[in-house]
């Protein structure tokens, strides 16, 4: 395989002029219909409490036709792949097919592509043994545990993330798990170990899992490289509902050496939270993501505290939730006034006006009579002096069912960001983003030759004008819920703007200046536009 970026950069049909924004500084509210009922995705996920917590959704294209599929956890049920066979522009439509990768207990699921043959396969945490699924192909999966030396264990998995070391030709894995399972009538301080899966000695499959403990009950985890050192760092998020003695984590994985969490000395400042989801992504365009943690009651939304300055940047965050209206603690629309409960969460741009917007999923643990049980989902749109104003019910995605896992991905490929969400013993709802005065955007999707093909730990810049968004390519974080798609950026009125990437072994493209209604490829290496 030829390496390249293969970079789709089409334009939503939009004039200019409808671009940017409603009034002084508001953003264009989008959108959505829901079109649950007609989809064809007739799917839930069930159980009880060993599935009080998990309901992922992976997203991907598993048959090379450019959209994006979806395999879906189902608890006590069968998980799920649902085809995609929506047209351009048109209705969203799927077809749920046999994949071999219908098991149960499924928590959740992400996309990789592990083994590097340009084929994504699947990672599937599960209460059991954890699976990897070796994607052969048009929809089809068979079990890869044995022959790439991978114990899937037999724990309560809730979390994932992965990266590729310095060298290596296969991932890190790191497999967040919850609580002992022998512990039900005593569950508290009963967190199992999550477990660090590298590549074996010989390069080929995973040796031996080493166990990150302390662990704290993980409902989230996610590799990046919040330094910008060149090495990713893996952040843990933990339900404190059940740790004792526990906190938020953030572990040293650096090559050849075993993991280690940083420490107050090296600046990292305790924080213990409800921890369920974890978005990131550079908001303030300084170089370093900030990171949305989901919680019960108030969300946390870290920056970095002087990064850069006087030195390479410590592991201290400051919480600028609360002055950037992202708290979201009680319901937007109902009259409970109980705090919420939140789970996944995403950073995109669904009204393509340059700046990224935060989608939230809530909804109860299991009954909770202290927490908000009719509890909406959160459309936060940013504004254009950095703060976000709440738009679910406007939008029409604020469901009051009990969500988990979701995914935010242009499922009819028209340009147009759309919204699926698992919920817990309900149906999943997905819904079509309708807008019409949003902007314009292009995707990118990262490709290079041998191991790691998607440029897992890649950075993608545009430029347009003043305004830099800078996006990290990564796998993992959110709720056991990931995505193997292109990255998207909204670009407002702009019909040109300059692209590079910074490749994940550190080498930098030059700025290259693209068309928004344009599809280019860019040849790694020579940096050539290829036609």
């Amino acid at each position: 395989m030829r390496s390249f970026l293969a970079v789709t950069l089409v334009a939503a049909l939009t004039a200019a002029s409808t671009a940017a924004s409603s009034g002084e500084g508001q953003p264009v509210v989008p959108t959505f219909a829901n079109e649950t009922a007609a989809a064809g995705i007739e799917h839930q996920f069930t159980g009880g409490w060993q599935f009080m917590v998990g309901g992922g959704v992976a997203t991907f294209d598993c048959d090379g036709d450019t959209k994006p599929d979806v395999y879906i956890a189902g608890g006590t049920s069968k998980a799920a792949l649902f085809r995609n066979t929506s047209t351009s522009g048109g209705p969203l439509k799927f077809e749920k097919v046999e994949s071999g990768a219908e098991l149960d207990a499924v928590t959740g699921a992400y996309p990789l592509d592990i083994d590097s043959d340009g084929i994504t396969d699947l990672v599937i945490p599960r209460v059991g043994e954890d699976v990897l699924m070796r994607g052969k192909g048009g929809c089809r999966f068979e079990r890869a545990n044995e022959a790439w030396g991978f114990d899937g264990g037999d724990a309560w998995s809730t979390a994932y993330s992965a990266t590729w070391e310095k060298g290596a030709t296969w991932p890190t894995l790191a497999i967040g798990t919850y609580i002992d399972r022998k512990q039900e009538d005593f569950p508290w301080g009963n967190c199992t170990d999550s477990k660090l899966y590298r590549p074996a000695a010989d390069g080929n499959g995973f040796a031996k899992p080493n166990a990150l403990a302390p662990s704290y009950c993980a409902l989230s985890m996610l590799f990046t490289d919040w330094n910008r050192s060149g090495t990713p760092s893996l952040r843990v998020s933990n339900d404190r509902e059940y740790y004792k003695g526990g906190q938020e984590q953030l572990w040293h994985v650096d090559p050849g050496k075993p993991p280690r969490l940083y420490t107050p000395e090296e600046g990292w400042k305790p924080l213990k939270i409800w921890g369920m989801g974890i978005a990131s992504q550079d908001l303030n365009a300084d170089g370093y993501p900030e990171y949305f943690l989901t919680s019960m009651a108030d969300n946390k939304l870290q920056t970095l505290v002087d990064p850069g300055k006087g030195g390479p940047p410590k592991p201290s965050y400051a919480d600028i939730a609360f002055k950037s209206g992202v708290i979201a603690q009680r319901p937007h629309i109902g009259d409970d006034v109980k705090p919420s409960t939140a789970w996944h969460a995403q950073f995109e741009d669904m009204n393509n006006d340059g700046r990224p917007d935060l989608f939230i999923a809530k909804g109860n643990v299991s009954e909770m009579p202290d927490f908000a049980m009719r509890d909406p989902n959160n459309l936060l749109l940013q504004k254009s002096d950095g703060t976000f104003v709440e738009v679910g019910d406007k939008a029409g995605v604020a469901s009051t069912l009990t969500a988990r896992g979701a995914s935010i991905a242009d499922f009819n490929r028209d340009g147009k960001l759309d919204l699926l969400v698992v919920n817990r013993n309900g149906p999943t709802e997905i819904w079509r983003n309708m807008s019409e005065a949003i902007g314009n955007w292009i995707d990118v999707s990262p490709r290079q030759d041998g191991a790691n093909p998607d440029a897992i730990g890649a950075w993608i810049e545009i430029r347009d004008g003043e305004r830099t968004l800078i996006r990290e390519v990564t796998s993992g974080g959110g709720h056991v819920s990931g995505a193997k798609t292109a990255v998207h950026f909204g670009t407002g009125s702009s019909v040109a703007v300059d692209l590079r990437i910074i490749w994940p072994d550190g080498r930098v493209g030059r700025w290259r200046n693209v068309a928004t209604r344009a599809s280019h490829g860019v040849a790694k290496g020579t940096e050539e536009l290829l036609r």
